[in-house]
C-alpha cells in the first residue's frame, strides 16, 4: 500500500492598503510574528507585481519594521543586498535577511549562475522580487505577495501561503 504525499497546506489573504501606512501596517505584524518565532523569520517571500506596484517599498517596511537601520536600496543592479536582523530572544542572535531582486533576468540560470541557490538554502529571511524569473529553480515560497495597484491609487496585496511556515505568518496578517 502506498502512502499519498501530504498536501502543502494553502491559504490566502487579500489586504487593502489604501495608503502607504497600511502597507508598514502589514509588513508590522509580519515582523511581529517572525521576531517572536526564530522559524518564522527563516521564511522566503517572493513578491510579485507590475512595475511601481510597491515590492520594494513592502520589503522596506518589513525590514525596517525587523529593526534595519541605515539605507535600505533596491537590489535590482546588485542583484541582492545583504542586511543583518538584531537579535530578538527568540533568535538567540543576528539573523541575516536577503533581499534579491530578479528583474534583469533572462534565462533562470543565472539564478544558479549567481550563486544564489546556496545564498539561499542557508538561515536567513529571504526576499525575492520578480521571483518568475528564476522558473522553477527558485525554491517554494513560504509566502507569496502579489501586489496590484487600485483605482484610486491604493494597493491590493494577496498573501498566499505556500507552506505550514507561510500559514503561520498568513494568520499573523489576517
Amino acid at each position: 500500500m502506498s502512502s499519498s504525499p501530504t498536501p502543502l497546506p494553502t491559504a490566502t489573504r487579500d489586504w487593502l492598503a489604501a495608503s502607504e501606512d497600511d502597507t508598514a501596517r502589514l509588513a508590522q505584524r509580519l515582523a511581529v510574528a517572525m521576531q517572536a518565532d526564530a522559524s518564522l523569520a527563516d521564511a522566503l517571500l517572493t513578491l510579485r507585481g507590475e512595475l511601481g506596484a510597491g515590492k520594494t517599498t513592502f520589503v522596506r517596511h518589513l525590514l525596517r519594521a525587523l529593526g534595519v537601520t541605515g539605507r535600505i536600496k533596491s537590489p535590482t543592479y546588485a542583484l541582492v543586498e545583504p542586511y543583518e536582523l538584531p537579535a530578538t530572544p527568540a533568535w538567540g542572535g543576528p539573523l541575516p535577511a536577503w533581499h534579491a531582486d530578479l528583474y534583469r533576468f533572462d534565462d533562470p540560470r543565472e539564478w544558479e549562475d549567481a550563486g544564489l541557490r546556496e545564498l539561499f538554502a542557508g538561515r536567513g529571511l529571504k526576499l525575492v522580487e520578480w521571483p518568475d524569473k528564476a522558473g522553477p529553480l527558485l525554491p517554494m515560497p513560504d509566502l507569496d505577495l502579489l501586489l496590484r495597484h487600485t483605482d484610486d491609487g491604493g494597493r491590493y496585496i494577496t498573501l498566499s501561503a505556500r507552506s505550514a511556515r507561510g500559514v503561520a505568518l498568513l494568520d499573523t496578517a489576517a
